[in-house]
């Protein structure tokens, strides 16, 4: 689901609402106060499937970042979800490299 890989989280299932509960889970585990070093990096290229509750993914995970004092930011974003945040106006919002 989210496997660590050198500095990086690599996420590696269907970012779709059916696996939404378990990756929001998984990835608070990695967002616990002391867990980071002061920056996380979630690395989407191996994301398959994106659909809108990718994005909600990546906001809660950010509101988890903020209340852990962690920066986060997500590399290698599906076009499908860049587009999605593009359509709903948070693309500028969201910590894509």
């Amino acid at each position: 689901m989210i496997e660590k890989t050198g500095d990086r989280l690599q996420v590696t299932v269907p970012m779709v609402i059916a696996n939404a509960s378990a990756l929001l889970e998984a990835g608070r585990r990695f967002l616990q106060p002391g867990r980071s070093a002061g920056e996380v990096v979630f690395d989407f290229s191996a994301v398959t499937e994106a659909d809108s509750s990718a994005l909600t993914l990546v906001v809660a995970w950010l509101r988890s970042a903020h209340e852990s004092g962690t920066t986060l930011r997500v590399i290698n974003p599906p076009t499908g979800m860049l587009t999605l945040a593009e359509l709903y106006g948070v693309l500028d919002f969201l910590p894509f490299a």
